[in-house]
């Protein structure tokens, strides 16, 4: 069969089974990695509903009456959410009244969710530094992007045969892109995308606050490399790293676990 939809999708998948040809291993999902995704699923809704709510709330004082406005006009979302909050609006029949309790209502919102955000960060931290001391101590790599990037791994990472295949997980493995005497590569589209994120973030902390990746930024650039390239580079060789660290990270948990080796690799090719 030809082409490309579901159907096309499900039928190549399940010949690819009942021939052998598929040889992936799926996610466990029954250690600390899955309590971890379980956890970031509220965290995140909690943040994306919190920079609604300051949204609204910002677009509330620009139309707010011009007393109101005044008196609210430049404050930080935190204190604004904080002076908001502690609003006793009287005449809701009013443009000033129903403004205040509008703000008062979104700022009290916002409170409850920063709260709510702050009590997961705090239990994600510890157990992202549970699961993989080796991962979190790396340049870069925070809880959020260690939770982000045990998911992605899932609870037996040594299911990916090789960081390569990590990297193509990702969606930072290059894709030849050349023409003629060109020769280049180009972006990757593909792969997880909030994994991809998550390299991103690594690689644009490293890009400012370490000094041998400014360097090579800047060697690079004098090579004639776009900023695109650069940091399609930079994510493929942190994608290496991370790999080997949750491959580290998993043998402390696990002893029994072995990394691949290269007669492996050779065996999945």
């Amino acid at each position: 069969m030809k082409g490309k939809s579901d159907p096309i999708d499900a039928y190549a998948a399940a010949t690819a089974v009942a021939s052998g040809r598929a040889t992936g291993v799926p996610k466990t999902r029954d250690g600390i990695v899955e309590a971890v995704r379980a956890l970031r699923v509220p965290r995140r809704s909690a943040v994306k509903a919190r920079t609604q709510a300051i949204n609204q709330a910002r677009q509330l004082v620009i139309t707010a009456p011009e007393e109101l406005r005044a008196q609210l006009r430049g404050l930080p979302a935190r204190e604004l959410a904080a002076v908001c909050a502690r609003f006793r609006p009287s005449d809701l029949a009013s443009p000033l009244g129903a403004t205040k309790a509008a703000l008062r209502i979104l700022s009290r919102r916002i409170l409850a969710l920063s709260e709510e955000i702050a009590d997961l960060d705090v239990e994600l931290k510890a157990l992202t530094a549970q699961t993989a001391p080796t991962l979190m101590n790396r340049m870069g790599v925070g809880p959020d992007v260690a939770g982000q990037l045990l998911a992605t791994a899932g609870d037996n990472p040594d299911r990916l045969r090789s960081e390569a295949a990590f990297a193509h997980l990702c969606g930072v493995a290059p894709i030849p892109a050349s023409s003629g005497r060109r020769d280049r590569h180009r972006l990757n589209r593909g792969g997880d995308r909030a994994a991809n994120h998550a390299l991103h973030t690594i690689a644009l902390s490293r890009m400012r606050w370490d000094e041998r990746t400014r360097s090579y930024v800047d060697r690079r650039t004098a090579q004639g490399l776009s900023k695109k390239d650069i940091m399609r580079c930079l994510k493929r060789h942190i994608a290496r790293e991370i790999y080997h660290a949750l491959i580290n990270d998993l043998q402390a948990r696990d002893p029994a676990t072995k990394a691949p080796t290269t007669a492996d690799l050779a065996k999945a090719a």
